[in-house]
């Protein structure tokens, strides 16, 4: 019984997890064309969420140039994404974009999550998701 139990964690340990924010392939070529262009050297990019705006709260992206305490870092399409620990509830099954319109270019994040977005699409309202 104990041997069975030992192979069945083994099996589960060598499933790799889920990924919480996953990268469209336009966003994955952006990112590296601008870390390609990037002042310093940065390992990947940052994302989480901040209080404020009309609707309580905005996405975040910053360049990341190592690991803080608690971040979740995952790498999808060659990019490696380091995720505010604060805010991984809110980014659960987020799909980062990016897209490019006639006046202007910009990242989106597709998100589950999202209840409702400010008029300007500065700020959002994000329920958690449950753990």
């Amino acid at each position: 019984m104990e041997t069975q139990i030992k192979k069945a964690r083994r099996a589960t340990s060598n499933r790799e997890r889920p990924k919480p924010v996953k990268l469209t392939e336009a966003a994955a070529v952006r990112i590296g064309e601008i870390m390609a262009q990037a002042p310093g050297k940065y390992q990947g990019v940052r994302v989480g969420v901040t209080n404020g705006g009309c609707a309580g709260m905005s996405y975040t992206m910053d360049y990341a140039s190592e690991a803080k305490p608690f971040e979740e870092v995952m790498e999808d399409k060659g990019v490696k994404v380091f995720i505010d620990p604060k805010a991984i509830l809110f980014l659960i099954g987020t799909e980062l974009d990016f897209v490019q319109e006639k006046l202007g270019a910009r990242f989106v994040f597709n998100n589950p999550n999202q209840t409702s977005a400010c008029g300007c699409g500065e700020s959002v309202q994000i329920t958690p998701a449950e753990s």
